[in-house]
């Protein structure tokens, strides 16, 4: 090719410029390195001076985007929990990963490939809490299904198997730099079970699943659901499952029989809900995270719902792990012989009656709560309306709302009165969780309500017999 004068144009081949971004890429994750292992706190400006040195450019000059610098600081903050590991052994010790997130800068750019592929990744904080409640043990099988930059399973300890699954190949490119010698596939995450037929099957799945779109689907409002459902079938009986979860998966009145069937033959040990956990990765989304161990269960424990990792902390327990047995191939079914339809409904044993048991307990707890001087700030608009929330009550024992609750702009711009009256409700509805924090707050307002004195006088009947409200004109 020449240019109007006569001077060629020195062509570089397509593989060249491949590596020469993938190189970039890595020299700017090796300074940002340098960083955390020195304790500094990383702002955007660090960030963007990182990004300007590594590709000889800034953003404004087409070197790269924002999207590519937030991406090349999870492969950064990966490699550093992978090789500058902090023990994690006990609960306290997820403090290091709140801090760590905290020196850290807001991802506030998403790019279109971002949303194409829900690649919203794990913040070191969850990830730390999702592997303690896993609790790994030596020589276990671990698989991520959508390993992404490998920020959920870079805190796991050194002596287990990885099995790694990413369908972005430029993620599959760091996850092989970050995690070196550990099997890296990229298949349809909702499709594990056929595709990943020939491999060891895992005794432990961590997983942060895409919400809402799958490979040939395209939207998916149960993308997540799909994931989750090959992911049980791939880990080994006695396993364990811990899997992050969007908000709508829970045992509402919404989706309840979606929420059974999918954990029908399985135990959930821990039911967690974390609103504003994921502030850090750009998004004000509230998560659910899930403990969930491959054998017979039936009971669902009750929801434990914090703001935060850090105040989640203090109300959770790791459960023990059970044992993963080989899989023992499913009994022929038994051929019988040709019966009625009306036989067969005939012969169908009734259902016992239900045993009711009255409570043990007949005490009442006061419903505490902290009234907020300044009203709480408002949530995430969408159009005209806002996601509900109590303006001036923050409560210590409320649990999950069955649904989402909206309110206008308008409403949710005037803040309600601060209220002093403290309710008392029975001990079961407290201690469980029984109420949501919306429950409460109408419980509290009525209660409040009813403690002020209204102006007004009474006057005899005219029937002789008692007392009538008298009007304002009334003599």
């Amino acid at each position: 090719m020449m240019l109007p004068f006569g001077r060629p144009i020195q062509e570089t081949p397509m593989t060249d410029l491949f590596s020469t971004a993938e190189n970039a890429d890595r020299s700017a994750a090796l300074l940002l390195q340098d960083r955390l292992r020195a304790g500094d706190s990383i702002t955007r400006a660090a960030l963007n001076e990182a990004m300007t040195k590594a590709y000889g450019g800034t953003d404004a000059q087409g070197c790269w985007t924002q999207r590519e610098s937030f991406e090349v600081l999870e492969h950064a903050l990966a490699v550093h929990l992978r090789t500058v590991p902090h023990a994690l052994h006990a609960l306290p010790d997820v403090a290091h990963a709140i801090r760590l997130m905290a020196a850290l800068p807001t991802q506030t750019v998403r790019s279109e490939e971002q949303l194409e592929w829900q690649q919203f990744s794990t913040p070191a904080d969850i990830a730390a809490l999702a592997v303690l409640l896993a609790n790994a043990q030596e020589g276990d099988v671990v698989l991520e299904p959508s390993a992404g930059n490998g920020l959920l399973v870079a805190q796991l300890r050194q002596d287990v198997t990885l099995q790694l699954n990413e369908l972005d190949p430029a993620r599959r490119a760091r996850l092989a730099h970050s995690f070196p010698g550990a099997p890296i596939t990229g298949y349809d995450g909702a499709a594990l079970t056929s595709l990943m037929a020939s491999s060891e099957r895992p005794t432990l799945v961590l997983m942060n699943p895409p919400f809402s779109r799958s490979l040939g689907r395209g939207a998916d409002d149960f993308a997540a659901v799909r994931h989750l459902q090959a992911a049980l079938r791939r880990l080994r009986t006695g396993g364990r499952l811990v899997a992050i979860m969007p908000d709508w998966f829970g045992p509402s009145a919404r989706l309840r029989d979606l929420f059974d069937s999918t954990l029908r033959d399985v135990a959930v040990r821990t039911s967690i809900r974390l609103e504003k956990c994921y502030t850090k990765h750009g998004t004000s989304i509230a998560v659910r995270l899930y403990v969930i161990d491959k054998a017979p269960g039936t009971t669902i424990p009750s929801t434990i719902q914090r703001s935060s990792v850090a105040e989640i902390l203090d109300a959770v327990t790791i459960v023990d792990r059970l044992k993963p047995k080989t899989d023992v191939p499913m009994a022929p079914v038994r051929k019988t012989g040709t019966t009625s339809l009306f036989r067969a409904v005939k012969s169908t044993r009734p259902a016992e009656p239900r045993a009711y048991h009255a409570p043990v307990r007949n005490e009442v707890l006061p419903v505490d709560f902290t009234p907020l001087e300044t009203p709480a700030p408002l949530l995430g608009q969408t159009g005209v309306y806002l996601p509900y929330r109590p303006s001036r009550l923050v409560f210590t024992t409320a649990g999950e709302h069955p649904t989402a609750l909206v309110e206008s702009v308008a409403m949710g711009s005037i803040p309600a009165p601060i209220p002093h009256h403290v309710p008392r409700l029975p001990e079961r509805t407290v201690a469980e969780r029984l109420l949501s924090a919306s429950q409460l707050e109408t419980v509290v307002y009525a209660g409040d309500a009813w403690t002020q004195m209204i102006p007004g006088r009474f006057r005899p009947s005219k029937e002789g017999v008692g007392l009538d409200r008298a009007g304002r004109h009334d003599g």
